[in-house]
């Protein structure tokens, strides 16, 4: 198992938001090439501006281990986590976070910049899957403004 496979993990989660009426943003989270959490956005179902598929994400993923630290986990999540999620991540202590697509209106880099809102010993990527997972945010933002 390799990162496009996460990441099409990933993926699956955010159609399911999608399914459900809600921005199409998924998550998962890996360690040892085991899916520990996983979460699509929820926002809208939970009535929660705090439900996005990140939060729900660690939530399971720290429920699977009974801990509270990441160091050696791995997030996959289709778009460019925000502020808030960023700010869970840094506490979470999380190893690697892969996001495929940015986030210009959304994104934790709106708001930090250059800084990196996560551990220092996070490592961070991005762009793997990015065009799907931006034909899905489009498609359904253009489906909703029908």
């Amino acid at each position: 198992m390799n990162d496009e496979y996460f990441m099409q993990q990933a993926l699956k989660e955010a159609r399911k938001a999608q399914e459900k009426g809600e921005v199409p943003i998924g998550a998962v989270v890996v360690m040892n090439d085991q899916v520990i959490g996983r979460g699509f956005n929820q926002v809208e179902m939970l009535n929660d501006c705090t439900a996005h598929a990140e939060m729900i994400a660690l939530t399971s993923a720290f429920n699977t281990l009974g801990s509270k630290y990441l160091m050696e986990a791995t997030l996959y999540v289709t778009l460019e986590p925000c502020v808030m999620c960023a700010g869970a991540l840094y506490w979470s202590k999380i190893g690697r976070i892969v996001y495929a697509a940015p986030d210009e209106k959304n994104g934790y880099r709106r708001v930090t910049g250059a800084v990196s809102p996560f551990h220092p010993k996070t490592k961070l990527e991005s762009g793997l899957c990015g065009e799907e997972s931006l034909q899905l945010v489009k498609s359904f933002f253009q489906a909703r403004r029908k």
